[in-house]
């Protein structure tokens, strides 16, 4: 999934054990709209650097996946959690049309001309969506 919006905030990333780490950020989606959304998305592991690059008040676009997971408490409580994990931030331009490969201020993946850096034909015959 993508969406566009304005970078809001930038947290310190998070060393929560010895084999992982995590980084938030809030972006504001639908910023002229009377109300507009702040949605937060983590990155984790070697993503947490993605948001170096952008500064407060920036248009970028995000890539990520949503996730959900169950958890239940010792109490026997069940409880719903939800992260929005993205995986690959683009600085928006003026006139930019959304399309990566025109765009050079992508801070993911490098861009190669021949595949989609998401998607190739190998993988193509595996249902999994990332």
């Amino acid at each position: 999934m993508e969406v566009t919006g304005i970078l809001k905030l930038k947290y310190d990333v998070q060393q929560v054990s010895d084999k992982f780490k995590k980084r938030d950020f809030v972006m504001t989606v639908e910023p002229t709209s009377p109300y507009p959304q702040h949605v937060t998305f983590q990155l984790t592991q070697d993503k947490v650097s993605l948001v170096d690059n952008f500064n407060v008040g920036e248009e970028m676009k995000v890539s990520f996946n949503l996730r959900g997971r169950e958890w239940n408490s010792p109490q026997g409580e069940t409880k719903y959690f939800n992260t929005i994990d993205a995986w690959r931030i683009e600085k928006m331009t003026a006139g930019s049309n959304n399309n990566a490969s025109s765009n050079n201020a992508s801070t993911s993946m490098p861009q190669n001309n021949t595949a989609s850096p998401v998607f190739n034909s190998s993988a193509a015959d595996d249902d999994l969506p990332f």
